[in-house]
C-alpha cells in the first residue's frame, strides 16, 4: 500500500506532493553521493522547506502532511528506478506512519493552544541534522492553535531553516496562521471528500459493513475522523440521535432551558470519559518515572511536575468539553440544512435520513426563512463559544432562537 492510499478525494494535492516528493529525494541522493561529488538542487525543484496545508475539519489535513513526510523518507529501492517515493512498505515509510521515526516530530495538541515553551523546543530541534533518515520533518496538526508568542518564535525557523529541516503546518484555513508565516509556506488546500469516497476508506480500512460505512458517511458529510468515531463507537452514535431529538424538544420555554442543559451534560460526559481513560494512565507514568514509592509516597522536590500534569489535564478537560459541544451544534446544522432542502424541493441527498419523519415534520411546520434563521443562531452559539461566553447561556439562548424560528 502507498502512502498516499489514505488521502481521500485529494488526487490534486497528491499529485503536487509526489512532485515535490520526487525533487526532494533527487536533492538528496545527488547530496550524498559515494564519490563526494555534489549536484544542485533543480532551480525548478517543486521541493521547499515550509508547507501549509489547509481545508475544512475532516478534510485529511494531518494525514496529508504525514504521507508527505513518509515519501520524503522513503528509501525504497525502486525511487532509483524512477519510481515515486512513498511506497508504503520500506523502514522509512513504514515508521513515518506509524510514529516512530527519530526523524519525524509530530506536534498535536487537546489543549487550548501551543505556547512559547514547547515552540522553542521544537525550534531547537528543527536545528538538528536528520539522525538517520532523510529529512528532519517537524509536522504541526494545530497550527492554528499558536499563541501569538508561539508564532513569532515559529517564524524565525521558518525564515532561516536548517538544510534538511522540512516544517508541514496543518490549519483549517489561511486566516487561522499568522501572515508572516503563511507568506513563507507553499499552501495547499485540500477539500470535503465525497461521501463515497468516505465510505469507501471506512470499508477497505477499518473493515467497516457497507450499510453501516455508508450511513455514518452521509451524517458526517465527508468528515473522515467522524464518519469513522460513528462507525465503530455506540456512545457516539447515542449522543448524535439525542443531539438529532432536539429541535423536536423546544415548543416550550422549559423544554429550551431543560435541552439547553442536557446539551452541556453530554459534552461534559463526554470530556469525563476521555480523562477516566487518559488521564490515570498519564499520571501512573509520571509517578514511575519521578521514583514514586511503592505506597505512593512521591519523592521530595516532585509536587511541581505533578501539578504541572493536572493543569494540563484539566486544560485538555475544557477542551475536549468544548469539542464534544461544538461537535453536537454541528449535527444540529446538518439536520436544519436538510429541513431547508426539503422545504426547497433540492435533490441535495440528506445527511440525516435516518430521521426522514422528523425532518418532514419541521419542514412541513416552518419555512425556508425560519430554518435559516434557525441555522443563524446555531452559527451565532458556535461563535459565541469561540469568545469564551459561558456555555450554558449560549446555548440557551440558542435553543430560544430555535423555538422562535
Amino acid at each position: 500500500m502507498a502512502v498516499w492510499d489514505d488521502m481521500v478525494g485529494q488526487e490534486r494535492v497528491q499529485e503536487q506532493l509526489s512532485a515535490a516528493a520526487r525533487d526532494a529525494d533527487t536533492r538528496v541522493t545527488a547530496e550524498s553521493r559515494q564519490d563526494g561529488t555534489s549536484k544542485p538542487a533543480p532551480t525548478a525543484s517543486k521541493m521547499t522547506h515550509a508547507w501549509l496545508f489547509t481545508g475544512p475539519p475532516g478534510s485529511g489535513r494531518a494525514t496529508a502532511a504525514r504521507a508527505f513526510a513518509a515519501a520524503l523518507q522513503c528509501t525504497s529501492p525502486d525511487r532509483a528506478l524512477g519510481g515515486v517515493p512513498g511506497c508504503g512498505f520500506c523502514d522509512g515509510c513504514h515508521t513515518t506512519l506509524v510514529g516512530t521515526h527519530a526523524d519525524v516530530q509530530v506536534i498535536r495538541t487537546d489543549l487550548l493552544s501551543i505556547g512559547v515553551g514547547q515552540t522553542r523546543d521544537l525550534v531547537r530541534r528543527a536545528q538538528l541534522s536528520p539522525a538517520g533518515g532523510r529529512w528532519q520533518v517537524i509536522i504541526m496538526e494545530d497550527a492554528d492553535r499558536l499563541t501569538e508568542g508561539a508564532g513569532n518564535v515559529l517564524l524565525k525557523a521558518v525564515e532561516e531553516p536548517a538544510p534538511r529541516t522540512v516544517w508541514l503546518l496543518c490549519a483549517p484555513s489561511l486566516e487561522d496562521v499568522l501572515p508572516t508565516i503563511r507568506s513563507r509556506c507553499r499552501h495547499l488546500t485540500l477539500r470535503t471528500p465525497s461521501v463515497a469516497a468516505v465510505a469507501d476508506v471506512l470499508m477497505r480500512r477499518d473493515g467497516i459493513e457497507p450499510d453501516v460505512a455508508a450511513s455514518a458517511a452521509r451524517a458526517t458529510q465527508g468528515h473522515i475522523g467522524r464518519a469513522r468515531r460513528l462507525a465503530t463507537d455506540e456512545r457516539a452514535r447515542a449522543r448524535r440521535a439525542a443531539v438529532l431529538k432536539l429541535p423536536l424538544r423546544v415548543d416550550d420555554i422549559g423544554g429550551c432551558l431543560k435541552a439547553a442543559q442536557e446539551l452541556i451534560d453530554a459534552a461534559a460526559e463526554d470530556a469525563n470519559q476521555v480523562a477516566e481513560e487518559i488521564d490515570a494512565k498519564e499520571t501512573d507514568d509520571l509517578k514511575a518515572a519521578l521514583g514514586a514509592s511503592a505506597g505512593g509516597r512521591m519523592p521530595r522536590g516532585t509536587a511541581g511536575a505533578m501539578k504541572e500534569l493536572e493543569d494540563k489535564q484539566k486544560r485538555r478537560k475544557t477542551r475536549t468539553q468544548r469539542d464534544s459541544l461544538d461537535l453536537a451544534l454541528s449535527d444540529l446544522t446538518g439536520f436544519y440544512r436538510d429541513v431547508l432542502a426539503l422545504q426547497l424541493g433540492s435533490t441535495v441527498g440528506l445527511a440525516n435520513g435516518d430521521v426522514r419523519d422528523s425532518l418532514d415534520g419541521i419542514a412541513r411546520a416552518s419555512t425556508p426563512e425560519s430554518t435559516l434563521r434557525r441555522i443563524e443562531a446555531v452559527v451565532e452559539c458556535r461563535q459565541a463559544l469561540e469568545s469564551n461566553v459561558a456555555q450554558l447561556l449560549a446555548v440557551e439562548a440558542m435553543t430560544m432562537a430555535l423555538r422562535a424560528g
